[in-house]
């Protein structure tokens, strides 16, 4: 995996990845430049914030949809009739509606309501929705506050189960804990044989999640379809709460006061790796929207290698590296190029 990660790093050097929103025109833009600065927008998807912003501007200027693509919220639930997030449900059976858009795997008998009290999963959601406006989310509700660790780690592997059943594109799990899990493991196991991306927060413990002894799960399980993300403040340093890693944090993304939907059709402002995880995820959901046949790994390499190395994140983050849209976009086109290209080959050839 790191060797993929490099010989993609050399690529993208060898392509001059643009950077800032300054290159982007705004009448090939994929979506409105008027969704950049809503009232559901944050300043990680501001294109005046250059840097300090995930360039996702950029991002959508060479963008194409090709695919829809299903996202699990693994979470709180979800406001499903949030003007913000209302046309982006998505449900595996029948058509969605307020008694359908979701499931609650939290109460230990699943219902289709996952209603969100605690504001955590739509907040998420729409994150994810800000970055790719034509993303469908599955919203997937294990947590119960009433309900023990035990408990609840029991409603995740009961969500996550489902959404690799039902073969969902992305999973954002912004969550997890200091144990590990036989059975979570297991299940993500399966995800990766599917190919499926997980994309997973560090943790807001403020620890080094290269000592095993402060490990954070799902995040430390190491698996190759998992994408472990810390957050960073728009002064570029790395928030106070996120976990770190030089080893385990593959990449950082904005995570302070982000602005986003919240319940009882409102926007407020949360902090932590997991909205720094939902950035990722939009990332990852639109570079799969435009290259289908992408693989997971192929699609995480280019994320990676086309981080921008921030000097504050050196010995926190792999490879130093903070999220670009725009870049990552660009070299998911080239490194699909090489893909058709190397595919025509093999057939010409026999």
């Amino acid at each position: 995996m790191k060797n993929a990660v490099k010989s993609l790093l050399t690529l993208a050097l060898s392509l001059n990845l643009t950077v800032g929103a300054a290159f982007a025109n705004e009448s090939q833009l994929a979506y409105g430049p008027e969704l950049l600065i809503s009232r559901y927008a944050s300043w990680g998807i501001d294109p005046d914030k250059h840097l300090a912003s995930i360039n996702l501007k950029d991002s959508w200027s060479r963008f194409t949809k090709k695919k829809d693509i299903v996202v699990a919220v693994v979470d709180t639930g979800i406001q499903g009739n949030h003007p913000f997030l209302i046309n982006n449900i998505h449900v595996v059976k029948g058509k969605t509606s307020n008694h359908n858009y979701g499931v609650d795997f939290s109460t230990g008998r699943a219902t289709s309501t996952p209603s969100d009290q605690h504001g955590h999963g739509t907040h998420v959601a729409g994150i994810v929705k800000s970055i790719f406006p034509d993303v469908k989310i599955l919203a997937l509700k294990y947590y119960n506050p009433k309900a023990s660790g035990q408990a609840n780690l029991d409603a995740t592997i009961k969500a996550l189960q489902y959404a690799v059943d039902n073969n969902v594109d992305v999973i954002n799990y912004s969550g997890g804990g200091p144990e590990a899990s036989v059975e979570e493991l297991r299940v993500l196991k399966a995800a990766e044989k599917k190919g499926i991306l997980v994309i997973a927060a560090a943790g807001n413990e403020h620890s080094n999640i290269d000592d095993k002894r402060h490990a954070y799960y799902p995040a430390s399980y190491g698996l190759s379809n998992i994408i472990t993300v810390g957050a960073h403040d728009d002064g570029l340093n790395i928030i106070a709460s996120s976990n770190y890693g030089k080893n385990s944090v593959d990449i950082a993304a904005p995570g302070h006061r982000i602005r986003s939907a919240i319940p009882q059709n409102g926007a407020g402002y949360m902090t932590g790796t997991s909205q720094a995880t939902a950035f990722v995820t939009g990332v990852a959901a639109m570079i799969k929207s435009k290259h289908p046949n992408m693989k997971f790994d192929q699609i995480k390499n280019v994320i990676l290698s086309s981080s921008l190395k921030v000097k504050n994140f050196e010995g926190k983050i792999l490879g130093a590296g903070k999220l670009d849209a725009g870049r990552a976009m660009e070299l998911a086109d080239s490194v699909n190029g090489q893909l058709n290209l190397s595919t025509t080959r093999s057939v010409a050839n026999h």
